[in-house]
């Protein structure tokens, strides 16, 4: 079992969680600093009160919840950051997010590396928001891919990462679809994945109302998703941000989905790590299964 966060923070070009602290954090994306929310962050900062104030941008939530940002310098409303050899459009959004989750990139390492060592036909990317695990996955090797998300917009934001990465000639579906109802379709189909991965919201709605829950639909999510393993799977990933459930719980429901087929199952919290005296900022909870 690995329990760890496994931040690669040497592959990281353009970000840095510089602190975190007072139910916040601050982030540098490329050569802009961001200040944002964070409710794991119950400690005190570490740095200064000027340096947090001097962040060229901060998203502020009134008495009702809703939010908004205030720009203290000239932040365009897009840029780009560098993941090593790929690249990734950043926006600060209406809902706090920049369309990059920095602490997935553990799990873009840990399936990188199994790609690079099994080379996958075909993969299938749920819940795949603005495509990073899709290009570090066509980026190390998989013949093709399955791009779902409900947002039509996060799936025209994927392509541009797609083709910022240079990956265009990969051979990559971009579909707006639920999925469980393409997972039933695709069981139906007859059509099987070598590797699946999935990054489920706790709440959601799908492109025509479909109604998501995690905690009702998630077992299920999985049940179905196995189904449609080919016959020499490499890889099922899923990624859970609810504060609710341990990854053991995760660890549990694979165990019970795919113990059958052999392999390993390791399980774990996602993290940043920051402070030279070994912070770590909590970023969810992770399992995965691997031949």
């Amino acid at each position: 079992m690995e329990i760890t966060d496994g931040f690669p923070g040497k592959i990281w070009m353009d970000y840095e969680l510089r602190d975190a602290g007072a139910g916040e954090k601050l982030e540098r994306w490329g050569k802009f600093i961001l200040r944002r929310p964070d409710t794991q962050a119950i400690w005190k900062r570490t740095l200064s009160d000027s340096e947090w104030d001097n962040a060229d941008a901060s998203y502020l939530r009134d008495k009702k919840g809703a939010g908004h940002w205030e720009f203290r310098t000239d932040v365009p409303k897009e840029w780009n950051i560098r993941y090593g050899d790929l690249n990734f459009k950043i926006k600060p959004t209406s809902y706090k997010h920049t369309g990059i989750f920095p602490e997935q990139s553990a799990n873009w390492e840990r399936v990188k590396n199994i790609f690079q060592r099994t080379y996958p036909k075909r993969v299938l990317n749920l819940f795949a928001y603005t495509g990073a695990l899709t290009c570090v996955m066509a980026d190390a090797g998989a013949e093709e891919i399955v791009h779902l998300d409900a947002s039509p917009k996060t799936v025209n934001w994927a392509q541009e990462n797609v083709k910022l990465c240079g990956l265009e000639k990969h051979k990559i579906r971009f579909l707006v679809d639920d999925a469980m109802k393409f997972i039933k379709r695709e069981a139906r189909r007859g059509n099987k994945y070598d590797a699946i991965v999935m990054d489920p919201p706790s709440y959601g709605r799908g492109p025509d109302g479909e109604l998501w829950k995690l905690e009702i639909s998630l077992q299920d999510l999985v049940t179905a998703s196995s189904g449609i393993l080919s016959e020499e799977p490499v890889l099922f990933l899923m990624n859970c941000y609810t504060a609710e459930y341990s990854h053991f719980a995760l660890r549990n429901l694979l165990q019970c989905s795919l113990g059958a087929l052999g392999g390993d199952i390791v399980s774990g919290e996602l993290g940043i790590p920051f402070g030279e005296i070994g912070f770590v900022l909590p970023a969810g909870i992770y399992a995965m299964w691997s031949r």
